[in-house]
């Protein structure tokens, strides 16, 4: 038998390892990293290595949404702050501002997109699609608030938020739900115990630590990065109705056990009031954002909605409060073309300025102009019959949307600290008999008007 070449069989076996190993690498790069998102072919929008994953995945769930007909529009923060800066360009360019990745390569664990609930209801295609597609995905659920109120427990659960996963990206999709205050609200991003923790960096998620409440957007349909996307019209005015969108849910346990308490009144009068006390904070809160003016309900308002989720029947006014750098010389002719004229105005815009306008036969509006110290908070009031000044000192505060009567409007975020400084630890007793110049916790003498100034800080209508 010829000898054989042990030279030309190392050498045939090395050809045959190589050509196996350069085989593995492809069926690799074709199936298995398709598979789980981890290799994608070259599009205009990629880059190389982490940049690209990020386009790619957000180009296959644009994918998967558009074959289940989801209207999906883009909130991510990070990506809407670099858009805001090409905005011109991207408004006038159909194709977009650039051939580049600028926007959707950008450096991040999540892209966040919302998703309005009433507008898409069949889940299970899509979850099967997605997972065909390499996804994973969670789902997070928790009670719905619209159905939570005083005569309701059923508990119903929404779906609030999903995420899906692919490779090393994530994609946020928070569910909005219309509130009666004609409103958007997004729930928290809350865990069940069974659920994986490490499915991703929840910490990271820029949406789902609260809940938040949104004004309804216009929206705009672009090109960025070669994918079509919508996109809040005005995306600085999102950004910045996002970093105060924290949401307070009114505490409907409490406000029950309350009223085993203390029976509610539901006298004719009672509930003439609240009906006239409601229609009067609409009003007021329709003028006041017309002109643009941050304001919240304070004192008895506030309290009614903290401790009873409703209007006091026997307050017998509308309390509202308002920082003095938030002042506007329009307030006053505003409320009197809106039918409320003026009742009384006490101090001046640098100290102790309050306004009061005539509802409805005898309910009354009563704002409060708040000043800030280095370490708290105060309001001031006048008698008016002998010239006293007042003030009434509050802990600083923060302020978060709620919903009351039906109406998207702020109140202090720390509201417990607030309500204990103005009524003290027995706040949740009902007190009919209230002094405004003694009773509140929080009140301490300031001084009298000069008598000079009389005729300019006590002016009564």
């Amino acid at each position: 038998m010829p000898k054989i070449n042990r030279s030309a069989v190392l050498a045939l076996l090395s050809l045959a390892s190589l050509a196996f190993l350069l085989f593995q690498l492809g069926y690799y790069r074709l199936y298995l990293s398709h598979k789980n998102g981890s290799g994608f072919s070259k599009g205009r929008g990629s880059q190389s290595g982490q940049d690209s994953t990020r386009w790619h995945v957000v180009r296959k769930f644009l994918g998967l949404i558009s074959s289940h007909n989801i209207p999906v529009y883009l909130i991510d923060p990070l990506i809407l702050g670099l858009v805001e800066k090409d905005m011109e360009q991207i408004r006038s360019s159909p194709e977009g501002p650039s051939p580049q990745c600028r926007y959707f390569c950008a450096p991040r664990d999540f892209t966040t997109f919302a998703l309005l609930d009433k507008t898409w209801k069949h889940e299970v295609g899509l979850f099967r699609t997605a997972e065909k597609m390499g996804f994973q995905w969670l789902k997070i659920i928790n009670k719905d608030p619209r159905l939570d109120g005083m005569d309701d427990l059923s508990g119903m659960e929404i779906p609030l938020h999903y995420i899906f996963k692919l490779a090393s990206h994530a994609i946020h999709l928070v569910v909005f739900y219309e509130r009666s205050g004609n409103y958007l609200w997004h729930g928290p991003l809350r865990l069940k115990q069974h659920m994986d923790r490490k499915f991703v960096p929840f910490r990271k998620l820029h949406f789902g630590r609260y809940p938040g409440a949104y004004e309804k957007p216009e929206l705009l349909h672009v090109s960025i990065d070669d994918l079509k996307v919508q996109i809040p019209k005005n995306p600085s005015s999102f950004l910045e109705e996002m970093s105060h969108s924290r949401f307070l849910e009114c505490r409907y346990r409490e406000a029950r056990a309350f009223f085993q308490l203390y029976p509610d009144d539901a006298s004719l009068d009672a509930v003439e009031f609240r009906t006239k006390a409601k229609s009067l904070l609409h009003l007021a809160a329709l003028t006041l954002n017309n002109l643009g003016v941050k304001f919240w309900l304070s004192s008895g308002t506030c309290l009614g909605w903290y401790r009873q989720c409703n209007v006091i029947p026997h307050s017998k006014d509308v309390d509202l409060g308002i920082f003095i750098r938030d002042y506007k010389a329009e307030i006053i002719p505003a409320f009197q073309k809106a039918g409320l004229p003026l009742k009384h105005k006490f101090g001046k815009v640098e100290d102790s300025l309050e306004l009061s306008f005539q509802g409805e036969d005898d309910v009354k509006l009563d704002i409060f102009f708040f000043y800030e110290e280095d370490d708290h908070i105060w309001n001031g009031g006048t008698q008016a019959k002998s010239g006293k000044k007042f003030k009434y000192l509050f802990p600083k505060f923060t302020l978060c949307w709620t919903e009351f009567v039906e109406l998207k409007v702020h109140v202090p975020c720390e509201t417990l600290q607030y309500v204990e400084a103005n009524y003290g630890p027995d706040w949740k007793v009902p007190v009919k008999a209230w002094d405004w110049k003694s009773s509140p916790s929080n009140v301490q003498s300031n001084g009298v008007w000069p008598v000079d100034e009389w005729d300019d800080v006590i002016q009564i209508y």
